[in-house]
């Protein structure tokens, strides 16, 4: 999947695909988005679609509810939470059709006829919101500090805090291993390769204590599991 910057064009580089058995509308909207800075793909119906999500990475689909075989509405219930969004289409504007739609996962839902910079709209709407979410979840807190495991940063409050390579590596895995136990041994393996050493990796600890710990000698954060290794516990 691909990420928007905090200041990219929403549009920029995204990867649409259109399920639609309307093989004009298929291609209006194809030519439409295209001019409106999208890379698009499309699929006449849920057999197309399901190859596409197989071997590409999307950021999102347009899908039309009711296509002869499965609908969308099907194929939408059978993806799981890790499928990109979904705007659905459909030229249904019953109430109960809204709900059926929304109760299988998609983001937002629109009714033919519609007008295409309403689409573009909903889109953008969907991709920023995806972004938001995705950027919480790369982000671990424990108490004034936030951890980014993407890029590594740590900031206490607002403030950025210094970490060496070695710091903010060690830092990443026991962040995406939060609340969990993570062996010296592991550890030595991922953050310092093959000449890693259990030694270095308390060192690391050790200053990493100095940095987020209140009383590094009594660490409420990192804490030594006996006979386990390391854990990061992080804020409810």
């Amino acid at each position: 999947m691909s990420y928007l910057s905090d200041s990219a064009d929403p549009t920029a580089v995204c990867h649409l695909l259109v399920v639609d058995d309307d093989e004009r509308l298929r291609e209006l909207l194809q030519q439409y988005l295209s001019e409106h800075g999208f890379f698009v793909s499309v699929a006449k119906d849920t057999t197309e679609a399901r190859r596409m999500l197989q071997h590409f990475e999307l950021d999102a689909v347009v899908l039309d509810l009711m296509m002869p075989g499965e609908s969308g509405l099907e194929l939408a219930a059978s993806l799981g939470a890790s499928a990109p969004p979904i705007l659905m289409l459909t030229a249904m504007g019953e109430t109960e059709d809204r709900i059926k739609g929304l109760e299988t996962g998609a983001r937002d839902y629109l009714v033919k006829p519609f007008e295409p910079r309403e689409l573009v709209l909903r889109i953008n709407n969907i991709l920023q919101r995806r972004q938001q979410e995705m950027s919480v979840a790369f982000k671990v807190r424990f108490g004034e500090f936030t951890f980014d495991t993407r890029s590594g940063k740590l900031l206490q409050q607002d403030h950025p805090v210094y970490l060496t390579s070695g710091e903010a590596q060690c830092l990443k895995v026991l962040a995406e291993n939060a609340g969990k136990p993570v062996s010296r041994e592991l550890l030595a393996e991922l953050t310092l390769g093959a000449k890693g050493n259990e030694r270095s990796v308390d060192v690391q600890i050790n200053r990493l204590r100095k940095k987020i710990e209140p009383m590094p000698g009594r660490p409420i954060y990192i804490q030594t599991v006996r006979g386990a290794g390391y854990v990061l516990h992080p804020t409810q």
